[in-house]
């Protein structure tokens, strides 16, 4: 039995079904943990295959490949260094689980198989996983660890059971994808399970982008008496020590550990938006990216957000005139390329308008000018931007928000074209807030300059498609603050419209809010895929039928 025990977490970045990268990033850790004098490194969340790993489980040789790579690390912990605790796909009689692993001594020490496996919002784990049984502890050099996989620690179950087997100290590796305000909601039932046994408890949580999920990382560890012991910080791979000692009282504390800085509010929502654009655009290997810059906020903010993820000589900007351009816009989207630093092309789009004008002449013959020409001059807009992006090789980066995204207030194949939305779910409210946010500071990590980076002018004139002559975003919606607060209800709490009429808005507005919201579902599903902000996302989270004829009655 010890008393003592030198645990380091490590905060990987890994890449879904990049088994050799995750395994290299495994061994920088263990290297960086070994030189802290650490005996146990604590990876995340099926660090081995990367997480959410999807139907990837359901193929055989994936699975191979993925326990190929645990037993060759488990061969390295006989080199006398630190002992490994990590996760991957594991077949255990002929069923696929999620597990934890201990590696040590040159083998495998111990598996504890997830038992709650999650099937809400963003995760499907009961598609490709097995639930293990109620885990026990697992000995390590005389402690007993109780080992849990992330969803394990949401509900008390686990965690009692752990206590009641003779746990020593609760572990938790986990792939907790970013929300707002997530980062206090973990630490509360973290304190709970704390509280329910009397045990200390390691919080390690993967970090970096995949897909539509941002992992922020943010692992902590407490106390037995709920002190916050260790912090690890958010967005960036870490690894930090912390130094366990066991008491009089037989319980084990935290006597060392750093405590780093958590971002909040806006600043974490920004840090998400460029880790998750940062990563998708390296992990899926692009140079850079493109973006239509039209002089409005949108895209000025996707603009700086990308320069910001990605450097500015990854960033290039199209600016397309029509006729119904303002100056202000063409002034406003050169002084925001000259603010990033970026390069701005402008090619005009009247020429392409004129002859589709032509083309379309006789099939349009007796029928007045509509929607349906706005929608052209999107369109052309699209395909000059794949044009650009195939010649390139640069990804096309869409600039449509959450609010558009809801009301259906974007073109198909038109301002809709692209790889990626940094907005896709950020309200129109809340674009204009991080566009301010980001005028005002540059947080550590962001490659962009400091400084006001958005043009003033951009962010206080009246938002416009500028698709015909004095347009305005809001002749055809409701005003934004009226609009994103009727979706929050709709969409992030699923109000009934009664209780949406009491919060004092009006009967009008809300009957065309929800009819909007419904009608442009196809819309939504031709969507590329964008950085989950909320807890309702469109796409993994919500996930309505296109073809719906339930409407509540107003």
């Amino acid at each position: 039995m010890t008393d003592s025990l030198a645990i380091a977490v490590a905060q990987t970045n890994p890449t879904v079904g990049a088994i050799g990268h995750n395994i290299a990033r495994i061994r920088a850790a263990r290297a960086e943990a070994a030189a802290l004098d650490a005996e146990l490194v604590v990876m995340t969340e099926l660090v081995v295959s990367g997480y959410p790993p999807e139907d990837l489980v359901l193929k055989p040789a994936f699975l191979h490949a993925a326990e190929a790579a645990v037993g060759r690390l488990a061969e390295e912990t006989a080199d006398g260094g630190p002992a490994l605790l990590i996760s991957s796909p594991w077949r255990i009689d002929g069923r696929t689980h999620s597990a934890a692993i201990l590696l040590d001594a040159g083998q495998v020490a111990g598996v504890r198989a997830k038992h709650d496996l999650p099937n809400y919002g963003v995760f499907d784990e009961k598609r490709v996983f097995a639930a293990g049984p109620m885990p026990g502890p697992i000995n390590f050099r005389g402690v007993r660890l109780g080992v849990m996989t992330c969803e394990d620690m949401w509900t008390p179950a686990v965690a009692e059971c752990l206590a009641e087997t003779g746990a020593e100290l609760l572990i938790v590796l986990n792939g907790s994808p970013f929300e707002s305000e997530k980062i206090d909601q973990r630490l509360n039932l973290a304190v709970a399970r704390v509280r329910e046994t009397g045990l200390p408890l390691i919080y390690a949580n993967q970090v970096g982008g995949q897909d539509e999920l941002v992992f922020d990382g943010a692992s902590f560890a407490l106390d037995p008496d709920c002190r916050l012991r260790l912090q690890l910080p958010a967005f960036r791979e870490f690894v930090a020590l912390g130094r366990w000692q066991r008491g009089r009282d037989e319980r084990w504390r935290c006597t060392a550990g750093v405590i780093e800085r958590l971002p909040e509010g806006l600043e974490s929502v920004y840090a998400a938006m460029v880790l998750g654009l940062r990563d998708y655009v390296g992990k899926s290997r692009f140079p850079g990216v493109v973006i239509g810059l039209s002089g409005g906020i949108d895209s000025a903010l996707t603009a700086a957000c990308a320069v910001d993820a990605l450097g500015a000589d990854q960033v290039r900007c199209v600016m397309m005139p029509s006729r119904f351009t303002s100056q202000d816009s063409l002034d406003d989207a050169a002084d925001c390329a000259k603010l990033l630093g970026i390069r701005l092309d402008q090619v005009a789009i009247e020429p392409a308008v004129a002859a589709f004008d032509q083309m379309l002449a006789g099939v349009f013959q007796g029928l007045a000018r509509d929607v349906t020409e706005e929608n052209i001059q999107a369109r052309i807009r699209g395909l000059l931007l794949m044009a650009v992006s195939n010649k390139t090789g640069f990804m096309v980066v869409t600039t449509g928000n959450k609010s558009e995204m809801s009301a259906g207030y974007a073109t198909l194949y038109g301002d809709m074209c692209g790889g990626y939305s940094v907005l896709k779910d950020v309200y129109k409210t809340m674009v204009f807030a991080l566009s301010h946010w980001r005028n005002q500071h540059r947080s550590d990590g962001l490659l962009g300059p400091a400084g006001r980076v958005i043009p003033e002018r951009v962010i206080t004139k009246a938002p416009s498609a500028e698709l015909r002559p004095d347009q305005k975003d809001e002749d055809s919606l409701p005003k934004y603050a009226n609009l994103d607060a009727i979706l929050d209800c709709l969409v992030e709490h699923e109000l009934p419209v009664e209780e949406i009429l009491a919060k004092g808005f009006a009967r009008e507005d809300v009957a065309r809010v929800q009819k909007l919201l419904y009608v442009a579902e196809y819309k939504r599903r031709q969507a590329p895929p964008g950085v989950k902000i909320t807890s309702r996302a469109f796409g993994r989270d919500r996930r309505y039928p296109i073809t719906n004829g339930f409407r509540e009655t107003l």
